[in-house]
């Protein structure tokens, strides 16, 4: 994840994203969302976007309240982030990875301290996502949560695929073609 996302080089071999061997090129295309949410507890949620997004260099409101909206947060939500619930965080995060619109959402334990009521709504998020036309990988060590939204799953042990295989939405798929 971390190479794949601009955070460090390959020491062998080569990736290939989107078609392309040139990561640097591609980073555009990628969102990222990391194991823990890295967010500015002493700003409201459209503030921590605002300021992200500055770091791009390309402040779209309209964007910003989009993108916050996505993830089912109000954008004219005034309390700072420290008051947030470990939900709210993560889809704070999410809509964070989406701000440049990528092709391919890196997500690192979205899951991560979610309640179950919490779990099934970033689910939902993501298949929705997934229909819109964005690739999403996911990292997870709570698999039952993409279970029904994969369209493949894979399983490493020790830094090596241990077992991949169709997920339950590509079977299903798969049985009406």
């Amino acid at each position: 994840m971390r190479i794949i996302s601009g955070l460090a080089r390959p020491t062998r071999g080569t990736v290939s994203l989107l078609g392309s061997t040139d990561l640097r090129a591609m980073l555009s295309d990628v969102g990222y969302m990391a194991h823990a949410p890295l967010l500015y507890d002493e700003m409201t949620g459209l503030e921590n976007l605002r300021y992200f997004a500055s770091l791009y260099g390309a402040i779209d409101e309209d964007r910003l309240r989009a993108a916050i909206r996505s993830v089912g947060l109000d954008p004219a939500l005034e309390r700072y982030v420290g008051q947030y619930s470990q939900g709210m965080r993560q889809r704070l995060s999410l809509a964070r990875a989406t701000l440049n619109d990528p092709k391919l959402l890196l997500l690192d334990e979205p899951f991560s301290n979610l309640d179950p009521q919490s779990s099934k709504a970033m689910a939902k998020l993501l298949g929705e996502m997934r229909d819109a036309g964005r690739t999403i990988l996911v990292v997870t060590h709570q698999a039952v949560h993409v279970a029904e939204i994969a369209d493949e799953s894979v399983w490493m042990s020790a830094g090596k695929i241990a077992a991949r295989e169709p997920g339950i939405r590509a079977a299903e798929m798969a049985g009406r073609a």
